[in-house]
């Protein structure tokens, strides 16, 4: 029996995808979120910051830790298995890691230590997430734009934007 992709955009579907389409059969296509996360998927490094002292004092970060922070060239390691996906910050100032599925609260520690309920969701092809903790909360935004990755993030009306290049 012939494959049938009528339903698909080849546009919107990555070599990953076909190739888990043909091995896996039709009952495992990828879904949409699944193929437009795995555009993020890799190695970045950072390359421009505009902001970003601004935005860690609207956050509340001590100065000690902005001068730290904003020194800091992180490189961050997007990877997914299955419908989990884990985002991986390596700098000289500290690493973290946080793994969830899209639309689904959990809790994270940040770089600077806050403890916050966190949601990361995709829409219109951005990975949106928000973090809330003591009444506060942030918004961090990751877009791809010319093959670069445009993180915004904004505090009580202070925006920050980082870009990323894949490594």
């Amino acid at each position: 029996m012939p494959l049938k992709l009528r339903h698909f955009s080849p546009s919107c579907l990555s070599l990953r995808a076909v190739t888990d389409f043909l091995l896996l059969g039709h009952h495992s296509v990828p879904s949409r979120s699944s193929i437009m996360c795995n555009r993020f998927v890799g190695t970045w490094k950072l390359v421009s910051s505009e902001n970003f002292e601004d935005y860690m004092k609207a956050l509340g970060v001590g100065l000690a830790t902005r001068k730290l922070g904003n020194l800091a060239k992180p490189t961050v390691i997007i990877s997914m298995k299955g419908d989990i996906i884990t985002i991986r910050t390596e700098s000289t100032f500290k690493n973290t890691e946080i793994s969830f599925k899209l639309g689904h609260e959990f809790e994270e520690t940040t770089a600077d230590n806050r403890k916050t309920k966190t949601t990361i969701t995709l829409d219109r092809g951005a990975l949106n997430q928000v973090q809330k903790w003591d009444g506060k909360e942030t918004t961090i935004k990751r877009k791809l734009v010319d093959g670069k990755m445009v993180v915004e993030c904004k505090m009580k009306g202070v925006v920050c934007t980082r870009i990323y290049e894949k490594a």
